[in-house]
């Protein structure tokens, strides 16, 4: 099951679990719409993967699987490209 980050890695933006603009990689490496397009140019800075839509978790189902709450915040490793 994805853990739907709470935030981007990059600017440390929220994105809830309903945001429409998070990106993921297959790692679930966390970015939001403006650094993917602005800084990182569709690739995960930390595995060099696609960057895509993260699904959103209908929100009757986040009680029973709630989205993780931990943070990863790293803006060193997302110079722009």
């Amino acid at each position: 099951m994805l853990q739907l980050r709470p935030g981007c890695e990059c600017c440390d933006r929220d994105l809830p679990p309903d945001a429409t603009d998070a990106f993921i990689c297959t790692f679930e490496c966390t970015f939001c719409a403006n650094c993917v397009s602005e800084r990182l140019k569709g690739v995960c800075p930390n595995c060099g993967g696609d960057l895509t839509p993260r699904p959103r978790r209908p929100a009757s189902r986040l009680a029973r699987f709630p989205a993780s709450t931990e943070r990863v915040f790293k803006p060193q490793g997302c110079a722009p490209r």
